[in-house]
């Protein structure tokens, strides 16, 4: 079996926040901590790239690439044992991307979820397809499979909602094999436990684009407060409450140990207040992150030694993804004329 490499990425285009830490950031170093996978290879980075696509705001992609890395430092990432690196520090990956551009069929780019969302907004205005639709965004699933491709990545942990992303990248990866020889692994697409991907304050996914997150490191008064902004509905205390499709209990079972889950669906049978369910979720997760908070607020104040962690991590990728595309260079052409 070959070795197992996993990758996992954040934009960086805004504040990291709960839903970042349970679906994306907390599994990733418990599995780069997981000594029966001792055998695997971790990258993690910040796609700072990707942000591009989304926010022409160059002071936001700046200061949410520091937010994110303390983030990731903050919660223990081991660098020793991962590669932590931010995507632009790494010339192979957009050298990569044309590579992969040209041999990518239009069709397949035509699919994507995210450009076919913004066609049909645009066709429900009365505007043209294509309206404000830039080839960032048109062409972002290559510069992902590069992400994946350019250190042979085996498994990709995602949401059911990006498994296209990982789909694409499969049939990126196999046409450029079929046509210049066998140099890539197919990707597999490792999906999330239910519940990975957290409700946010209305019900919706939690998402910055809904604008309905809970930032990871409030103060504890602060995140009090936005624990009391979480939707619930109009049943009153001693009224049972159905667990289904609340955002509250979903949040709570992202941070309780199985006998926590039990105790607080038994609270839900009963008819727990909401605001009583809100005060334990708010001592719950505060509970978790208290000490990587502290860390957090130290590491923004000594952008340096993030910097430096990048940097060590940078130099560990490039030395990875450069015989690779020394290799692909040769493959498509692009060689020493001697």
């Amino acid at each position: 079996m070959s070795k197992r490499i996993t990758l996992t990425g954040i934009t960086t285009t805004g504040t990291p926040h709960l839903g970042n830490y349970v679906g994306a950031i907390k599994p990733a170093i418990e599995a780069s901590q997981n000594e029966s996978q001792s055998d695997g290879q971790y990258f993690y980075f910040l796609a700072d790239y990707h942000a591009l696509i989304k926010t022409q705001d160059a002071d936001r992609v700046h200061q949410s690439t520091r937010e994110i890395a303390a983030t990731w430092l903050a919660l223990g990432l081991d660098t020793d044992k991962a590669v932590f690196y931010r995507q632009s520090d790494i010339p192979q990956i957009p050298e990569l991307t044309w590579l992969l551009t040209c041999v990518a069929a239009k069709g397949l780019m035509n699919r994507a979820h995210a450009y076919k969302d913004a066609v049909q907004k645009n066709l429900d205005a009365g505007e043209d397809p294509d309206y404000a639709v830039n080839m960032g965004l048109f062409s972002y699933p290559i510069l992902m499979a590069a992400d994946i491709l350019v250190f042979n990545a085996t498994h990709v942990p995602v949401g059911r909602d990006q498994i296209q992303h990982i789909e694409m990248a499969r049939d990126i990866a196999q046409r450029f094999n079929h046509l210049y020889g066998k140099h890539f692994n197919i990707p597999e697409a490792v999906i999330g436990e239910e519940g990975s991907v957290l409700k946010g304050l209305d019900g919706r996914k939690m998402s910055k684009s809904y604008d309905n997150t809970i930032p990871l490191f409030l103060t504890e008064k602060q995140l009090q407060k936005y624990i009391n902004k979480i939707k619930t509905n109009l049943l009153e205390p001693g009224e049972p409450k159905n667990t289904e499709d609340s955002a509250l209990f979903e949040i709570w079972c992202a941070f309780a140990n199985a006998e926590q889950k039990v105790w607080m669906a038994d609270q839900f049978a009963q008819g727990i207040a909401w605001g009583q369910a809100k005060k334990e979720l708010f001592a719950l997760v505060n509970a978790e992150l208290e000490e990587p908070r502290a860390r957090y607020m130290e590491l923004l104040q000594t952008p340096e030694l993030i910097e430096q962690k990048l940097q060590e991590g940078a130099e560990k990728a490039r030395a990875l993804a450069e015989p690779l595309l020394k290799d692909l260079r040769h493959a498509v052409g692009i060689r020493p004329l001697g």
